[in-house]
């Protein structure tokens, strides 16, 4: 596809939590927390836990909406709400739809619990019904993967189903890869089941020579947010991608965070060092080379980029259907979506609130 010099494919982000969207101004924990098990615990996993279908809806929706405002066409989605299992992923692919955001979706199956030992022994209910969830969206026709969240919430039962499972549907096995100390021993448990068609999000602490097959999605700005440390990602052979792990789907923001950390790194690094992990980004969701999106800044390029803010799209144009014209989304409602997600957030906050 010839495109103008002000004009780029759409853009993908390759880790996402769309269920985080609603997050933003969410109650935080009575105590700070003080490790990456505790962000987690005090954070996250009380967020999951209180979502619903309607406001997963909402969550997906305004995340959506906020990545089709920013460029991002495609999104590379990582599920949990292990209180609304069943269905979750259908409604998560509803929205995005009807945002005309195209959207790969996996359920994060787990084992943890609130008194889990880590790993986990054995395969739990919980873990049964996210790998249920994963075989029903697939097995529907949803385009999608199978998730794990990580393997050190995971017994090595519900690791090798998973596995299964996504060879079965021919299709990558989504997961959190060592992004905590916590989950150091992940290659050692997940290298001799994966594929290249596997997404391993973070890789933190990974071994250099880690033999784990796949591509790992670097998500810089999380990294620092929860104080995990550097991934430093070019000493991986494997592909390596961009994503947000749920802050949003801005990658022209998310590129530049990951090109000032790798130049504190590194001070003779280049920007286009990040633009090709945007380029790994299109492989792994190719239709978004069918999307054109004109932006507002005159030159499309990495050396531009890195120290141009607020570049923002024109308009953009999905498998030939004109979904902004002027900056203006014309597939949705965009006050309405913004003022029913604010009505599902404060739902989700009361809840989050009631949670032991």
């Amino acid at each position: 596809m010839d495109l103008a010099i002000n004009q780029t494919h759409g853009m993908v982000c390759a880790h996402h939590h769309l269920y985080s969207s609603l997050a933003r101004g969410m109650p935080g924990p009575t105590d700070p927390p003080l490790s990456f098990l505790n962000v987690l615990e005090s954070v996250w996993w009380k967020l999951d836990q209180a979502l619903d279908l309607d406001t997963i809806f909402w969550s997906a929706k305004l995340g959506a909406l906020e990545a089709l405002e920013t460029g991002t066409t495609c999104i590379i989605d990582h599920h949990e709400s292990p209180n609304a299992i069943e269905g979750s992923l259908s409604v998560i692919a509803d929205a995005c739809a009807e945002v005309g955001v195209r959207v790969n979706t996996c359920y994060g199956v787990t084992d943890r619990h609130p008194s889990s030992n880590y790993p986990p022994v054995s395969m739990t209910e919980g873990a049964r019904k996210g790998l249920e969830e994963n075989r029903r969206f697939l097995s529907e026709g949803g385009r999608g993967m199978v998730g794990l969240h990580a393997a050190f919430t995971c017994s090595d039962e519900t690791i090798e189903n998973a596995a299964s499972l996504a060879e079965e549907f021919n299709v990558g096995v989504h997961t959190h890869v060592a992004e905590g100390e916590i989950d150091v021993a992940a290659s050692d448990r997940l290298h001799s089941l994966s594929h290249d068609n596997w997404i391993l999000a973070h890789g933190v602490f990974l071994e250099d020579d880690h033999e784990i097959q796949g591509t790992i999605i670097h998500n810089p700005r999380s990294n620092m947010n929860n104080s995990v440390g550097y991934a430093a990602p070019k000493r991986f052979k494997n592909p390596v991608g961009l994503g947000t792990d749920g802050i949003g789907a801005d990658m022209f923001d998310e590129f530049r965070i990951g090109y000032v950390r790798l130049r504190e790194e590194d001070i003779t690094e280049s920007p286009e060092t990040v633009w090709e992990m945007l380029e790994v980004n299109a492989k792994l969701f190719p239709e978004s080379q069918q999307d054109v999106v004109t932006w507002s800044y005159p030159e499309i390029d990495p050396w531009h980029l890195a120290f141009s803010l607020g570049v923002k799209p024109r308009d953009i144009v999905i498998s030939g259907e004109e979904v902004m014209k002027d900056g203006i989304v014309m597939t949705v409602d965009a006050d309405e979506v913004r003022s029913k997600a604010r009505e599902a957030a404060t739902r989700l906050f009361k809840k989050i609130d009631n949670l032991p």
